[in-house]
């Protein structure tokens, strides 16, 4: 943006500033706007450096890290991340370490009880001192970095928000950066990424307002028609003791027949646990998604080998879906040792996180590598007795392990928690106190000689793999400087949480895939059902983790037969063993990549860096042909309605007769179906499943309730189609299925306008990108505008490759979207594109702080220059730092 747009803009901003008056004397002009944005080109002193390190900037503002060690690289590396991103660092590090509070107030507090009571900060000062040297080492360079540009500056000299925030929190210091703040983040990655805990909640919450057979409806098995990431004769499965078989709960499937299972007929639960569930619920939520949360986590990773791709090398692609923001998650950048050696091997590039050294997903100069969220149940939730300070334990009680915790909240007093915890890990229902639910039943396992616990006072603990100390921030430097797939599988062993798919591909025109992680062996507390389906009871030490599923155990593949392999959150393995999950998603995404790469490889055909990106923007709805089908079969005459009333519906019906299934956001006629075929479906499912869901727990339209609804509809006897909301009627299949239609004519009539032809998807689907902190609708409209950008006509949608998803609980807009996109051509990594979802910078008003967003909407990839030769030629900026005292 040139310095004209950001005097306009700043004059804009301060024109409405006027009108809040704690802000009048803060925000004084463009100078003060200006004043936190980065050097970025002659020659800064940097305390500790051996030697001069060069940052290169493109036109983007995207820097390239050249140096002759790895503390050198790494210094620099947190000096430039601080200068762009410090905020968010500093955010992230608040949130992390439950001292939220101190930055925004007591808008924080809920978030620290939660957090603390986790002890992410804990975790991350326990696991420091178990990473290998290296590491350390390179954690603390990085943080001496961080420390140099914050030296010396006052908290508006490194970012605008701070003098925003300054009108609550007048008296604000910035600390020092210390390793154990990057490692913390790691933890909030890894809760972010997390599988399973919502469903497990969400079904002992139903099970009182439901059937079973109701409940299997809602969680129908994964259709094996849909290929999972390794096929039966690419993976044989190695024996893991006490693994069980992923399918379905039998103990549902026969309630689905009308028998009944004595584990959850007889196993009757107290109004104390559905408080308890509730409670957690609530604590969980209370918890900032810096990374995303739900179905919406998602992603798409996809590599071709040598014979599939137009280069004769292969090619990688990767766009992880995460919650969308402004700045980004992802920050692009390269570290290069000037001479590749022994003692300094960095020669990479890709997308890091700001606050911590490394990057996470991208290329070196022999592999590449991508992720998509594996999504593996690593987390389970036990029913506990509990008594004062003692907790059940077989027959005997035994003390729960306590420590008190002091939260600081600007301006206000400090506020004093106490964690109680048993062997399972923290009581999350002591957290913050549920709010509904209250009085209803939820189920509790039989245990053998004892008497069903219907009176019992329950608290509810959890169990998580995130809360036990591991070495990703290992990983993450063992894959920077992978040279080959044994090394790339031996980075992979460290990364212990998130547990990702990773997939790989390198310069020898060799493709591979590695499900890595902790993945607790358990067994379930109902006779037939997963591991983790439901919560089980903490009294009972059977159901404790038996340990881990290793390694060798773990899913893994080299150069398929099949030339090219596809990860987007389906199931891994055909194979029940080892048992990762019952959450896969369904499937719709990752069939429809299969399909356009198999058509374009059909006859001997290759796909280009081209191809591979227009795949990343396929919009086509998978399951818009099954509901498509039933909803034309439909009269839409209902009772009493008049012809006009029903020829009112058909005009909008009749949208859907000729439609592509595509979801552009345009004004085509794909776009106007598009708008009211996801119109029917959010109406569909809020008369479907939402009369009898929890506060909470209504239908979201993610990939399994596209899946529940396709078995539903040939099922019209199931009890879910009677809405419970109309006492005395007994609606039929077909009757919400016309009301779905009708209702959404009426609504985009409301919202759009009266005539079909006009309706659009992206007048609907759009996307504003928020401030973490200061974009909320509690904040000042003419603040909001000043870091916020917006909005967006949004393409795509749940379920779909452009997977830009919507909850329809909540509305249209847009909740989760492609964090980034990137291409990779192993033949030639010049070839190589990449885009990111705003920009460089974290100030806003800078030049680079949304530059790459229309792009990013649009499906436009940028180049992405690695050799020296290539990064010389986009420089567009250069910054010397030079050792000083």
């Amino acid at each position: 943006m040139s310095p004209l747009r950001v005097a306009r803009r700043a004059a804009l901003v301060l024109a409405g500033i006027l009108v809040v008056a704690a802000l009048v004397l803060s925000v004084v002009g463009v100078s003060l706007v200006r004043r936190s944005f980065p050097q970025t080109e002659g020659e800064i002193k940097v305390p500790g450096l051996a030697a001069k390190v060069d940052v290169l900037r493109d036109e983007r503002g995207v820097p390239q890290i050249y140096g002759d060690s790895l503390t050198d690289i790494a210094k620099a590396q947190g000096f430039v991340h601080a200068q762009d991103r410090f905020f968010e660092m500093d955010l992230r590090r608040h949130v992390t370490s439950g001292r939220l509070s101190e930055l925004v107030g007591d808008a924080g507090l809920e978030t620290d009880k939660v957090v603390r009571t986790m002890g992410w900060r804990r975790v991350a000062e326990t696991e420091l001192p178990t990473l290998d040297p290296q590491t350390r080492t390179t954690l603390q360079a990085y943080a001496d970095g961080v420390n140099a540009y914050l030296r010396g500056r006052s908290p508006s000299q490194a970012s605008l928000e701070y003098v925003v925030l300054g009108t609550r929190v007048s008296d604000y210091q910035i600390e020092k950066w210390t390793p154990a703040d990057s490692i913390a983040w790691l933890k909030a990655m890894a809760w972010d990424l997390r599988g399973d805990y919502s469903n497990e909640l969400a079904r002992a919450r139903l099970s009182t307002r439901v059937t079973g057979a109701q409940i299997a409806e809602l969680f129908p098995p994964y259709d094996t028609a849909n290929t999972p990431i390794l096929t039966a004769d690419q993976w044989a499965p190695r024996s893991t003791p006490g693994q069980v078989s992923s399918s379905v709960p039998s103990a549902l499937r026969s309630a689905a027949t009308g028998a009944s299972s004595r584990d959850v007929a007889d196993a009757l639960g107290s109004s104390s646990a559905q408080d308890a569930y509730a409670a957690v619920g609530r604590a969980l939520s209370a918890v900032p998604a810096l990374m995303g949360r739900g179905e919406g986590i998602g992603s798409n990773s996809w590599v071709v080998g040598p014979q599939k791709s137009a280069t004769g090398k292969p090619l990688l692609a990767n766009d992880p879906h995460l919650a969308p923001g402004i700045p980004g998650i992802w920050y692009q950048v390269g570290l290069h040792c000037r001479q590749k050696s022994e003692q300094c091997p960095l020669d990479v590039a890709g997308f890091s996180f700001s606050g911590v050294p490394g990057v996470v997903i991208g290329h070196n100069d022999k592999i590449a590598w991508g992720f998509t969220n594996l999504d593996p149940d690593v987390s389970d939730f036990y029913l506990e007795k509990v008594d004062g300070n003692r907790v059940l334990r077989g027959r005997t009680w035994e003390p729960l392990q306590t420590r008190r915790e002091v939260i600081k909240v600007a301006g206000k007093p400090d506020e004093t928690i106490t964690v109680r915890s048993t062997r399972h890990g923290p009581i999350m229902s002591d957290v913050l106190p549920a709010l509904d639910d209250a009085g209803e039943r939820s189920p509790v396992p039989v245990v053998e000689g004892q008497a069903p616990a219907t009176q019992q006072d329950f608290a509810v603990s959890m169990a998580w793999t995130g809360l036990q100390p591991a070495r990703t921030a290992d990983a993450i430097f063992a894959l920077n400087t992978a040279q080959d797939f044994t090394e790339f599988r031996q980075a992979a062993k460290l990364f212990a949480v998130p547990a990702q798919n990773l997939i790989y591909a390198d310069v020898d025109g060799h493709i591979g895939y590695q499900a890595p992680g902790q993945v607790p062996v358990r067994v379930s507390a109902f006779k037939g059902a997963p591991p983790g389906f439901w919560p089980a009871p903490g009294w009972d030490e059977t159901y404790d983790w038996q340990g881990y599923v290793p390694f060798d155990s773990m899913p893994y593949a080299l150069d398929p037969d099949e030339g090219f392999i596809v990860t987007a959150n389906q199931a891994v393995t055909a194979s029940p063993t080892p048992f990762l999950t019952t959450e896969w998603d369904y499937g719709y995404r990752s069939q429809r990549i299969r399909e356009r790469i198999e058509a374009a490889t059909k006859g001997g055909g290759t796909v280009t860096v081209a191809e591979m990106a227009q795949i990343q923007m396929d919009s086509r709805n998978e399951f818009a042909p099954t509901l498509v089908k039933a909803l034309l079969a439909v009269p839409l005459a209902g009772p009493g309605d008049t012809d006009a009333q029903v020829a009112f519906t058909r005009e909008a019906q009749d949208l859907l007769r000729d439609w592509d299934y595509t979801t552009p956001a345009d004004g085509s006629r794909a776009g106007a179906a598009a708008a009211y075929y996801n119109a029917v479906w959010a109406n569909l499912l809020r008369l479907l499943f939402d009369d009898e869901a929890p506060k909470g727990l209504e239908a979201d339209g993610n990939s399994r309730h596209m899946a529940a609804v396709a078995r539903l509809l040939e099922n019209p006897k199931s009890a879910w189609w009677d809405n419970r909301q109309t006492p005395g009627v007994t609606e039929s299949r077909d009757e919400i299925l016309r009301q779905a239609q009708v209702e959404a004519r009426l609504e985009l009539t409301r919202k759009i306008g009266k005539d079909p032809d006009d309706w659009r998807w992206g007048k609907l689907h759009t996307l504003e990108l928020t401030h973490q902190v200061l974009g909320g609708d509690s904040v000042p409209g003419i603040v909001r505008s000043i870091f916020n950008r917006g909005d967006y006509e949004m393409p795509g949608g749940s379920s779909i490759v452009n997977a830009n998803g919507w909850r329809a609980n909540l509305g249209y807009e847009t909740s989760w979207a492609p964090s980034m996109r990137m291409v990779v051509d192993l033949g030639a990594f010049d070839r190589s594109t990449w885009v990111n979802q705003t920009g460089a910078s974290g100030h806003a008003f800078n030049g680079h702080y949304d530059d790459q967003t229309e792009d990013w909407v649009a499906g436009r990839q940028h180049p992405w220059p690695f050799t020296q030769k290539a990064v010389r030629e986009a420089t567009d900026e250069e910054l010397t730092l030079v050792p000083g005292s």
